[in-house]
């Protein structure tokens, strides 16, 4: 969501905070800004509603000097997007603060604050924390004693970075609930909120925790725990490529990184699999000894990772042997549910810092589970740090808000899992070698199915002057439908809803007529004649049908139906391979549409607030 970066240098750093929100665009936001501390002690801000290059722009107007800074990119949650509303903001032309989440408790501080005289400038929740820290100062007798003081009165998620003029040879950050990392340079020190941001200047980064509270200057870094105590954290070297933000030769980073799956999956699969079968230390050192013990799979997850959890449940119960339950994390987390004996507990996110899903991870720890493993695309994250197992998927940085790679890598990884635990339960070794066979194949028939862009690009063009559309799948390709129909509102705008095609006669079907177009996912599998079958009730009442079909499913396109056919696949893997289409599908009524494809409104790639 939000953007923060920071810098203590000897030279001047606006252009690199705003270079390092350039590369956190891909997260969402509605403006920016950006604060230095002058060698002369002056406090100095630049803010923008939009785009980052407005803010670049201005920065060209108005050069901002100063080798202390923090700069963010906004996604509103507290007042409307706005230049006034943009941060950093800043207390008595003294303290200035950015801030990622939300601070629940703003109102009553916000009344507090202004009772002792304190001017309130914005609508938002982040100014109470500039104001509150400029009052705990006249008490306490550093900026980081301040910082940590005001911390234990905020209640909610954040993590924020804070400067005072006064004090220009450092900046405190802390973090609670919102991810927040330091790069350590030579001379010179930083922190963002996704490495990504410091590629350019540094690669060696160390992950707060929560509650941790830091004092960074140029030449030293001191991290303080939630109880005020001096603690290390592990600094890591990052092997992330410094162009991972460049498109390329591709038009937008969806298409980019739709064209990027079969090597994602390459990736996710290479040192993992040997003789035909999946290495027992694949999830963790720990697997071998926990996986033996599974009778339960608890998945816990939002939107795309939500739907591929949905898939993963049909794999579970039906190859594996093992009883599976998915459940949204923004739900799970505010229910009481009951715990099955020796249930693992499976959170999916691309980022690690999904915040439904990681507050639900860490309510799930405390209820009784046998074991934590996260699947994860970001090394180092809260989710990965804090699960006794985890399985990185190696997909590369996926920069497009509607995720495409992060979800067909997810699905291999859960299917591994399903073997992992299976051969536990009696899956065979010729089974086994069967689903690892299947895995095996994915790049190449993946890179078979993109094949189709150009046929699919054409069919795109009936979506023109759409504004509604339903998505129809069965069994464990009712999961992909929902995934197209989520990918097709995102980045299209066009309503979409998908149901299990059986689902049709109990209501959807009132809604079928000659304007409403029908997508069909229909592999060759056992429900086909079920799912001809509700093909034909849509085509009995005027419906506009459009058909990804296998190769001998034996439908043929007519002025009613329109069918595009794949190559013919396992059934096992079917559901990888059939999410591809509909992601041209979205992709290209998207250009259709002129949406911001990559960035669409409203929306953020990593979601930490609730």
């Amino acid at each position: 969501m939000c953007g923060i970066v920071g810098a203590v240098a000897q030279r001047d750093v606006a252009d690199i905070l705003v270079e390092g929100l350039h590369r956190l665009e891909y997260r969402g936001y509605d403006s920016a800004g950006v604060a230095t501390i002058t060698s002369t002690g002056e406090l100095k801000r630049l803010r923008r509603l939009g785009k980052v290059q407005a803010l670049k722009d201005a920065l060209a107007q108005e050069p901002l000097s100063g080798g202390t800074g923090i700069a963010h990119t906004r996604w509103a949650t507290h007042g409307e997007p706005s230049e006034r509303n943009a941060h950093p903001h800043v207390s008595c032309e003294t303290i200035a603060v950015v801030h990622n989440g939300i601070i629940e408790n703003h109102q009553p501080l916000r009344k507090m604050l202004q009772a002792k005289g304190y001017q309130f400038d914005s609508d938002t929740d982040t100014e109470v924390i500039g104001h509150l820290i400029y009052e705990l100062l006249k008490t306490h007798h550093s900026l980081r004693e301040a910082v940590q003081a005001a911390s234990l009165q905020l209640e909610g998620a954040y993590g924020m970075a804070i400067m005072d003029r006064r004090d220009p040879s450092r900046i405190i950050v802390a973090r609670s609930g919102s991810p927040l990392v330091i790069g350590f340079g030579i001379g010179e020190n930083f922190v963002a909120s996704d490495p990504i941001a410091l590629l350019p200047v540094t690669r060696r980064f160390a992950y707060l925790e929560e509650g941790d509270v830091a004092d960074i200057t140029r030449q030293s870094v001191m991290i303080f725990d939630c109880h005020g105590t001096l603690v290390e954290r592990d600094v890591v070297e990052s092997s992330a490529s410094n162009d991972s933000g460049d498109k390329g030769l591709y038009k937008h980073f969806m298409a980019k990184e739709i064209y990027e799956q079969p090597t994602a999956l390459q990736q996710t699969l290479d040192g993992r699999i040997k003789a035909g079968r999946v290495l027992d230390d694949v999830f963790g050192a720990q697997a071998r000894d926990i996986l033996p013990q599974i009778e339960h799979v608890q998945i816990i997850a939002c939107g795309t990772s939500y739907n591929s959890g949905m898939v993963s449940r049909y794999w579970f119960e039906a190859l594996a042997g093992v009883s599976c339950n998915v459940e949204i994390a923004s739900e799970f987390r505010y229910r009481h549910s009951f715990v099955p004996k020796n249930s693992l507990l499976v959170t999916l996110s691309q980022s690690g810092e999904t915040a439904d899903t990681l507050a639900a991870m860490r309510l799930a720890k405390e209820m009784g589970y046998k074991a934590s493993l996260t699947i994860c695309n970001v090394d180092g994250s809260s989710l990965v740090r804090e699960s006794d197992l985890a399985y990185m998927m190696r997909a590369g940085v996926e920069i497009g808000v509607a995720s495409t790679k992060a979800f067909t890598v997810q699905l291999a990884a859960l299917l591994m899992l399903v073997v992992s635990i299976g051969r536990h339960k009696g899956m065979s070794t010729e089974q086994e070698q069967q689903i690892v066979s299947s895995l095996q194949s994915l790049p190449a028939k993946i890179e078979q199915t993109l094949t189709l862009d150009s046929e699919i690009e054409k069919l795109a063009e009936e979506f023109a002057d759409k504004q509604h559309s339903l998505f129809l799948g069965r069994g464990s390709q009712y999961p992909i439908a929902l995934e197209g129909a989520l990918k097709m509102k995102e980045i299209s705008y066009i309503h979409a809803e998908a149901y299990a095609a059986g689902e049709l006669k109990h209501g959807p079907l009132a809604l079928i007529d000659s304007e409403m177009p029908i997508i069909v996912v229909a592999p060759n599998n056992e429900l086909l004649e079920k799912l001809k079958s509700n093909v034909e009730e849509v085509r009995a009442r005027g419906g506009l049908l459009y058909v990804f079909a296998d190769k001998d499913a034996n439908f043929q396109s007519d002025a009613t139906m329109k069918v595009i056919n794949l190559p013919h696949v396992d059934e096992i893997i079917a559901p990888i391979i059939y999410t591809v289409p509909t992601q041209l599908l979205a992709y290209h009524v998207a250009l259709i549409k002129g949406t911001d494809v990559d960035q669409p409104r409203n929306l953020a790639k990593s979601v930490t607030v609730e």
